[in-house]
């Protein structure tokens, strides 16, 4: 008993039925639910593996190390072999053997696979004010600052292109008021404090080029098994608004790239979403019909998701009645938390009148479950306990030795692992305060030779002018050349001091062509 074209083999119900998972009903999601040590990793592993093997990709955050074995065969003299083996005589599994599978690593920090990059433009407004847990005015100030990048054509690759932009918006915050609303310094001083202290956490890693490209997630090998796509998320999880925001990111990116294909054979991409919880914890309400939305709409672009969590009342209501195929591992009645969590899960599933589901959770050995699926015509099976299939793979991490071996033979060896830096919103926002500053230099240069010229033609009249604060009437570049000439300093109040008509007209006719360039340079360099 095994594998068998058309569905995913689970396990053995207790009355003697085989229990699968229809291809055809895997985009209609899925969850695995059950307290710590009571299987749900290994039940992960062998549905993964068994999708692989049926040519469907997969990915997979590994959030303890452990799930990186899948990409070796097992064996007897590991650890727990005798365990696999005697389950898989107990299931009449007459062609159990072990092997490997075609796996891709990834790592947000490229340390132990691929780096995974997004640019902040793709992120977004929305999901970056979740990572950095900003308010709604703070919110609102972001929107207004990705749609100024937008509309001047700045691009906002990393997190030095964001700063930069907050660094500009910071000292025009009045102009941006004038055209988007209103913007202050304390709001975007804020979220120049949030994003410095984000990115002392190792966030900036994620943010850059070369940026993923979908199509490299949905991969099969030479054999036509589907690539499992293994991140390793044991050092994300120290950041786990980060580990959140990322794969609500990745799930949206899926969702706007990939056409529509129904309800297709077998699905695209099964994506396993391990510490679902972490999705949920402290999300604003509009944050949370975002993930309803895409987890409802996701399925037509062929995309199955599986929520792994220890307790299924983390899902909300609305995304858990969307999950069509349940593995239900034990759960503990140590709290009235948990004693609503086992009532919630015996009532999600359909009624078999032969079995107790409240007393059968808090009864199952590990490696057992509750299974309920959906059939061929799409409506859910009785739920049967069921002994969960061993993985033909190793249980355990790979040794860092494998682990490199795999990765020198990766399909996409030598594509992300390099930092791309090209111009964006940083570097163009610098050549202008550059140029800005070049100009400011040449008509300050200009100005001083003007005041010199002036002051050799008539220099009676021009001591006369300077001396009773005609050097105010130059501005700028005019009145500090005059300053450095005449060594004087211009008066606290210049504006309130007196200039006779005649001094007025020479200081007008000097200063006005001078001051007037200058101005429109500098603005013009700084908003080209």
């Amino acid at each position: 008993m095994g594998e068998q074209a058309g569905d995913i083999y689970l396990g053995l119900g207790s009355d003697g039925s085989r229990q699968a998972l229809a291809l055809s009903r895997s985009n209609r999601h899925g969850l695995i639910a059950g307290a710590t040590g009571t299987g749900k990793t290994v039940t992960l592993q062998g549905i993964a593996e068994s999708f692989s093997k049926a040519g469907v990709p997969v990915f997979v955050a590994d959030v303890k190390g452990d799930l990186s074995g899948i990409a070796m065969p097992g064996s007897s003299t590991f650890k727990h072999a005798d365990k696999l083996e005697s389950r898989a005589r107990e299931l009449g599994i007459t062609d159990y053997t072990y092997t490997d599978n075609p796996v891709i690593f990834w790592d947000l920090y490229g340390e132990q696979g691929h780096p995974i990059r997004t640019t902040v433009s793709e992120m977004g407004p929305l999901l970056l004010s979740r990572l950095l847990d900003l308010n709604e005015t703070q919110e609102g100030v972001l929107q207004i600052i990705f749609r100024y990048a937008d509309e001047n054509g700045l691009l906002l690759l990393d997190f030095a292109d964001l700063q930069a932009l907050l660094g500009w918006a910071n000292e025009n915050a009045a102009e941006l008021s004038g055209k988007y609303g209103n913007v202050t310094k304390p709001s975007v001083g804020s979220i120049q404090r949030q994003l410095l202290s984000f990115e002392a956490q190792g966030a900036d890693h994620f943010f850059g080029e070369p940026a993923l490209e979908i199509d490299d997630f949905l991969k099969v090998d030479d054999q036509g098994r589907g690539y499992v796509n293994v991140l390793a998320a044991d050092k994300l999880m120290r950041s786990p608004k980060l580990y959140a925001t990322f794969l609500l990111w990745l799930l949206a990116e899926l969702f706007e790239t990939l056409p529509e294909v129904g309800d297709p054979e077998k699905p695209r991409l099964v994506f396993f979403f391990d510490e679902a919880h972490l999705l949920f914890d402290d999300a604003p309400k509009a944050l949370q019909d975002t993930i309803e939305q895409v987890v409802r709409l996701i399925r037509s672009k062929g995309v199955g998701v599986f929520f792994v969590t220890q307790n299924p009342i983390d899902i909300p209501e609305e995304v858990a009645g969307q999950l069509g195929n349940r593995v239900q591992h034990a759960l503990r009645a140590f709290t009235p938390r948990d004693q609503r969590a086992i009532k919630a899960a015996a009532e999600t599933f359909r009624i078999n009148p032969g079995l107790d589901v409240e007393t059968a959770i808090t009864e199952l050995k590990t490696g057992e479950a509750l299974v309920s699926t959906l059939d061929q015509e799409g409506a859910p099976t009785v739920v049967e306990r069921t002994l969960i299939k061993p993985p033909r793979s190793r249980l355990g991490p790979v040794s860092p030795k494998e682990r490199a071996i795999i990765q020198s033979i990766s399909p996409l060896e030598g594509k992300y692992d390099t930092r791309v830096d090209r111009e964006s919103a940083a570097e163009v926002l610098a050549a202008k305060a550059a140029d800005a500053a070049a100009t400011a230099a040449q008509v300050e240069a200009e100005g001083e030779e003007a005041v010199r010229g002036q002051a050799r033609k008539s220099p009676s009249l021009w001591g006369k002018a300077v001396s009773r604060g005609a050097q105010v009437a130059l501005g700028g570049a005019a009145a500090v050349a005059a300053a450095k000439i005449t060594g004087k300093k211009s008066r606290a109040n210049p504006v309130a001091s007196g200039v006779t008509s005649a001094v007025g007209s020479i200081a007008t006719d000097l200063a006005g062509p001078i001051v007037g360039r200058f101005v429109r340079n500098l603005l013009g360099g700084l908003m080209r």
